[in-house]
């Protein structure tokens, strides 16, 4: 879970404050002490730290807070809200370009994930109706050009490559063909570094001059800490950035970068990756990060997931049918749906109070895979019609998916349950018709 180690320390500081009854001021400036130390852990900017935790400060010792008769919700909506200021106030869109194609260049150091994450832009922005198209420029780190187009043919993204001839070039002969083939959008993927040389930075200032990109956005890898924001604030002089992309952000990340950035930088962040897949990538909301971070959940993000991942038109099928015509590949179907969602502790942690109670809590995220391997392992009748798996069959099915009897029988009940839920939903809202009122 991202911020996870930054999360239960404040968590636990906030909590000695929430835990009282009435606060005091003196109460408040111990409180604020233990989170101060908990950002600096967490490699924030120390002058980040020291303007935040002062402003939280003031407005919790003010009259309105200390002599509310919920002074606990009163701290945890100040800090809520100074730390979604801090990351920005609100999701920073992409511009787009007056005339096509609009152009965004990718830049940050060797081993930030820049090619990685141009492919999970191109595929976040097909998805929105965009018509993108990938430029490896590249030519330094062996296979470069080979990920990108690799990755590019996982999300189903064209790539422009040239091999080995000036980026520069390349670049300019991208932006000629996405004219040429109508592509809307281009996103080039360029060269990183171990460290910031002149090198490196008079490529992209070249690329820069030739192109005209809308956006500069700078890939940093969240697992570095404050480190990245030193980097782009370099790349910001040098360069000229518009915002940033955060990779890792799965990983137990301190929250430095993402915590520090924008208040040193002044830049948003407008992505973050938030796994290894390709699909993996998010609009960066300051307000939802807060509330991750705070243990708030995010429902936002977990409704949005969801609406991208179930097909609407099976989930309303389904819903027509009574609960007596529910097969297990509709069981299947729902199932293959959810996993479009993430992972199931990614999932968890963004239910409301739920996350921090996940924290060192061993999640199998194969849990679906077992059922699955049952319910492919019955035949076509067996899967309309489970009401005649006796034990023979299921002990032919478990042999055939690797699993127990006992798996087989869990699986049964599981698919019994669901129904006898569904049943009792559909009871209720057909007694509500019949009292007169809507379902709804």
């Amino acid at each position: 879970m991202a911020f996870e180690g930054l999360s239960q320390k404040l968590s636990a500081a906030l909590s000695k404050l929430t835990s009282r009854g009435k606060l005091t001021e003196q109460a408040v400036r111990e409180g604020m002490r233990e989170v101060r130390v908990a950002l600096l852990e967490a490699d924030v900017n120390y002058l980040v730290v020291k303007d935040f935790c002062k402003k939280v400060t003031e407005r919790c010792v003010g009259q309105a807070v200390l002599e509310s008769l919920s002074p606990s919700q009163q701290v945890l909506k100040i800090v809520n809200e100074e730390m979604t200021a801090l990351m920005g106030e609100q999701n920073a869109r992409l511009t787009w370009s007056s005339s096509l194609p609009s152009i965004y260049l990718l830049c940050g150091l060797q081993g930030a994930g820049k090619t990685t994450m141009a492919a999970k832009l191109a595929g976040y922005l097909q998805k929105t109706g965009k018509k993108p198209l990938l430029a490896a420029c590249d030519i330094y780190r062996p296979a470069a050009i080979k990920q990108l187009q690799v990755v590019g043919e996982q999300v189903h993204v064209p790539v422009f490559e040239r091999g080995t001839q000036d980026p520069v070039k390349t670049a300019q002969e991208a932006v000629a063909y996405a004219r040429d083939y109508n592509r809307d959008t281009l996103i080039i993927d360029t060269a990183g570094r171990l460290h910031i040389d002149d090198q490196l930075m008079e490529e992209l200032r070249r690329i820069k001059a030739a192109v005209k990109p809308q956006e500069i956005l700078f890939v940093v890898d969240a697992m570095t800490g404050q480190d990245a924001v030193n980097v782009a604030q370099t790349f910001d002089n040098q360069l000229g950035i518009d915002g940033v992309i955060l990779t890792k952000l799965d990983g137990d990340t301190r929250g430095g970068a993402a915590l520090s950035i924008k208040a040193v930088v002044g830049k948003p962040i407008k992505f973050s990756g938030t796994g290894e897949k390709l699909s993996d990538i998010e609009p960066f909301h300051p307000d939802r990060m807060a509330s991750r971070i705070l243990g708030m959940g995010d429902m936002m993000t977990l409704i949005e997931k969801a609406q991208e991942a179930f097909d609407t038109a099976e989930v309303e099928k389904i819903a027509k049918r009574s609960p007596k015509e529910l097969t297990l590949d509709d069981f299947l179907a729902q199932m293959q749906q959810m996993k479009k969602m993430g992972g199931i502790q990614s999932m968890l942690s963004m239910l409301p109070g739920v996350g921090q109670k996940l924290a060192g809590a061993e999640i199998d995220e194969n849990a679906m895979k077992k059922p699955e391997a049952i319910i492919r392992s019955m035949t076509l009748r067996e899967r309309k019609n489970p009401g005649i798996l006796n034990a023979s069959r299921r002990k032919r099915i478990a042999a055939g998916s690797g699993t127990t009897v006992q798996d087989v029988n869990a699986l049964i009940r599981q698919f019994d349950q669901a129904k006898s839920m569904m049943k009792q939903m559909m009871g209720g809202r057909m007694g509500k018709m019949k009292r007169g009122r809507m379902p709804f």
